[in-house]
């Protein structure tokens, strides 16, 4: 394993933990102070890692360069019926850790555009790195499927009975276990995965004013 996917993976660590705590403090917030009470509102790695979704199963999709990226840390718990915001509680908590990756995104993209030429090469190389990361962790999230975060804020929007029905399908697909979702995500990302790809390079061009590929 190269210094390259070394800090690849370090870097996704991390960017999932931000995802995570990101949850929690939105959560704290609106009044839940279930994360703060069991000490996850930290970046200290070690409460945060799984090792199959922080560690294992990134470093195998990474390394067999599979076409979509995948893992997580483990969630940041709260009480939706702590929230003091009932209507959009729940889609405010979803949305907060899709919105950090985006943030990260954004600042580390600001100093590729602005760093081209006056910064050394592998510096803009591992910023642009952290860009794609928090890019393809956000707008992977947000896809609509349990259990990712767009599958919560979906269901937010929708109207009640609308979102009835979405929720009996996501408790469905929840109770067919870990290898299900992992196939469902799986067959989705091989129906989507050149568009969400094309995607991906326009969001990065936007932000870093620069090829995606001209510097990964």
């Amino acid at each position: 394993m190269d210094q390259y996917t070394i800090f690849f993976l370090i870097a996704l660590i991390f960017s999932i933990i931000i995802h995570e705590v990101s949850h929690g403090y939105a959560a704290a917030m609106l009044g839940d102070p279930t994360a703060r009470l069991q000490g996850r509102l930290t970046l200290n790695p070690l409460p945060h890692i799984d090792p199959i979704g922080s560690i294992l199963l990134p470093a195998l999709l990474v390394l067999t360069h599979a076409p979509f990226l995948f893992g997580w840390a483990k969630p940041v718990p709260y009480n939706p019926y702590n929230l003091n915001n009932k209507r959009w509680g729940e889609a405010i908590v979803a949305g907060a850790g899709p919105g950090v990756n985006l943030l990260l995104a954004i600042m580390f993209g600001l100093v590729v555009r602005f760093g081209m030429g006056s910064l050394s090469t592998q510096f803009i190389s591992l910023a642009a790195l952290i860009v794609y990361i928090n890019i393809l962790l956000a707008f992977f999230n947000l896809l609509p499927i349990p259990p990712l975060d767009g599958s919560k804020l979906l269901k937010s929007l929708l109207p009640y009975r609308a979102s009835l029905s979405f929720e009996r399908i996501e408790h469905t697909l929840m109770q067919g276990g870990f290898l299900v979702m992992l196939l469902v995500l799986w067959l989705i990302m091989e129906l989507i995965g050149p568009i969400f790809r094309v995607g991906l390079s326009f969001i990065f061009s936007l932000i870093t004013g620069v090829d995606m590929n001209a510097v990964l």
